[in-house]
């Protein structure tokens, strides 16, 4: 078939025809991969209620937190009674703009393999994924579900316990104890059981419940042998991050971001486990990790950013507890 003399013939692409010297770094494919590498990461927001945000204009969202209501005796003849509680609300600050940069320059697209544009995105989404978990872990701090009143949130702890319980009791950490190197210890089998005692007298929905636990704390419940059982180990075919088994109705999770915690000698050696129903922490999503490139001539090189915007809250504090055991 004759073509006219505008016609452009169409030839195969291959790293050898690419007219840009980095050729190993294909930008269409690194949001898909910057994406994988963040959620493959995550532990906390698969745990926690997810709020998106996207594409949404404001900085402020406003949350309404309705009291539980009573039922009534129905007399015959008479009208219903009518709940007239006044309900609260939250507000929750987006202020959280997290980002990862990487210079590529010409020479490595000559000279590397595709496998290096793989550990950049892989890397950018498990980068931002540790930040999204750490903030997460953090909120833990304003648990207030061993409190007497557990709907007032608490802050750095102040309401926090620890593992192991006294008399058949639960303790409250105290950062003070013992010479200033708080009374950090570690979970026993009456303390998880006492916990889950303290969520159900705040009236916590059994269902969604989890003990998050720091690696040091997966080795201790290891040597206790209820935590050894088929009960707790699971069948092995679990697929969600960090998830180790399940005791007493609650999914047990491993996350090595789970805060450290300062005695009032500034030793930063305890670490905060969290137990807690799904709706005690908030994730607002408003920009998901985006990936973007560009080219800089002053340096030979491309400019590869990953950023996202997110914030996080405590959503209900009665529906959680810290516990601060040993490091």
């Amino acid at each position: 078939m004759a073509f006219g003399t505008n016609h452009v013939t169409l030839t195969e692409v291959t790293n050898s025809s690419r007219t840009r010297s980095n050729s190993a770094f294909v930008p269409e494919l690194w949001a898909d991969e910057v994406v994988a590498g963040y959620k493959s990461n995550l532990v906390m927001p698969q745990l926690v209620v997810t709020l998106p945000f996207t594409g949404k204009k404001g900085d402020t969202v406003h949350l309404p937190r309705p009291v539980r209501g009573e039922a009534s005796a129905k007399s015959a003849e008479t009208m219903v009674t009518f709940i007239a509680n006044q309900e609260a609300s939250s507000s929750y600050i987006i202020n959280e703009h997290w980002e990862y940069s990487r210079l590529i320059e010409d020479i490595v697209g000559v000279q590397a393999s595709d496998r290096v544009r793989q550990f950049y995105t892989d890397d950018a989404g498990f980068a931002l994924a540790k930040r999204v978990d750490t903030n997460l872990h953090a909120e833990g701090a304003k648990f207030a579900g061993a409190d007497a009143a557990p709907t007032v949130a608490g802050s750095a702890y102040s309401k926090a316990v620890i593992g192991t319980p006294t008399s058949g009791a639960l303790v409250a950490w105290n950062p003070s104890a013992n010479a200033n190197a708080g009374n950090a210890a570690a979970l026993t089998d009456e303390g998880i059981r006492l916990l889950i005692k303290e969520l159900d007298d705040s009236d916590v929905p059994s269902m969604g419940r989890v003990l998050v636990i720091p690696p040091v704390e997966k080795k201790n419940l290891l040597g206790i042998a209820r935590f050894t059982e088929q009960a707790f180990v699971g069948d092995g075919s679990s697929i969600r991050n960090g998830k180790v088994g399940d005791v007493y109705g609650v999914e047990i999770y491993v996350s090595t971001r789970c805060a450290s915690v300062a005695d009032t000698g500034t030793a930063t050696d305890q670490r905060a486990c969290l137990m807690f129903q799904k709706e005690a922490l908030l994730l607002i999503e408003q920009l998901k990790p985006r990936a973007q490139t560009q080219y800089k001539q002053e340096y030979l090189a491309d400019l590869m950013t990953v950023d996202m915007i997110f914030d996080t809250g405590v959503l209900r504090p009665e529906g959680g507890i810290a516990i601060i055991v040993p490091a």
